[in-house]
């Protein structure tokens, strides 16, 4: 995706946030937010992709506070926030006429734990009270059945996780994909490098995923979303030979829109009015979205 104009204040808004969650420093706060302006006057193109720009700008902000993980805190209480519903989860995936959906609706709302952007969440215990109202909401946008008929007949499918918190909820999903199709070769993708409140291979290695995965891969480096220029080969022939492409967040639908990847399916929750605009969807809904 294209960065469009309403992107700007957005990436505004989430630098300030990261920079006061670590320090107090009202100079090292001023510094990192004139460092980042300085980076978006310099790259800003509206022909140039979104994450690419983000990315840029994130690393800047991380250089001038001398932190590698400025969101580890709010990673690590997403996780335990999310595992403390995990009975609530199973409960209503048990209760489910279909389990699959049932933890694909979960997962997404999953999503919803995002910080320091409109839509997403400004600490990881609101995802308690918002969770049985945004199960109720079920899907906005439903291309399930595709998505299910897809799932039936393949082989191998790449998941490429999100944020913190609601990588909790894609290991019951990993683990549903499994029952409903026992065949399926699973890749979990992880991020190569601690970016915002993005999952990584320790996230996904406290989880015990490979429980419910057959191999745990990497993007390879510092990126928001996926950066294809430095993608770890190994990854890049997974992809090349999979049946399926599986993204969770906005992140990831900013980076494979630039790119020729399909079949491909974004289960998300539409946070952003650029990406909703982007998509074709309407703003702040669960949504399963398939491109063949």
């Amino acid at each position: 995706m294209k960065i469009h104009t309403e992107c700007v204040p957005c990436l505004v808004k989430r630098i300030i946030f990261e920079a006061e969650q670590r320090t107090n420093d009202k100079k090292k706060i001023t510094k990192a937010i004139k460092n980042a302006c300085e980076v978006i006057s310099d790259i800003y193109d509206p022909d140039r992709c979104s994450a690419d720009i983000a990315t840029k700008v994130h690393k800047t902000v991380y250089e001038t506070l001398e932190d590698s993980d400025p969101y580890s805190e709010l990673k690590q209480k997403s996780n335990m926030v999310a595992k403390s519903l995990l009975p609530r989860v199973e409960e209503l995936i048990d209760s489910s006429e279909d389990r699959l959906k049932s933890s694909m609706i979960c997962s997404i709302i999953g999503n919803m734990m995002d910080f320091g952007i409109k839509g997403g969440s400004s600490h990881p215990d609101l995802l308690k009270d918002l969770f049985e109202k945004t199960y109720a909401d079920g899907i906005g946008y439903d291309d399930y059945d595709k998505l299910k008929s897809i799932l039936k007949y393949s082989k191998q499918v790449v998941l490429f996780t999100d944020n913190c918190g609601e990588i909790v909820f894609d290991k019951i999903l990993c683990r549903e994909l499994k029952r409903f199709n026992p065949n399926l070769f699973i890749t979990l993708v992880v991020k190569g490098e601690s970016i915002l409140s993005d999952a990584t291979l320790k996230d996904a290695e406290e989880l015990n995923f490979i429980e419910v995965v057959d191999e745990i891969l990497t993007t390879g480096c510092y990126a928001v979303g996926v950066n294809f220029n430095k993608l770890p080969d190994e990854l890049k022939n997974v992809l090349d030979k999979t049946d399926l492409i599986m993204c969770k967040g906005m992140a990831n639908y900013e980076s494979f829109s630039e790119t020729d990847y399909h079949p491909i399916v974004y289960l998300m929750r539409t946070k952003c009015n650029a990406i909703a605009k982007s998509m074709g969807l309407p703003i702040n809904v669960n949504a399963i979205k398939y491109y063949d």
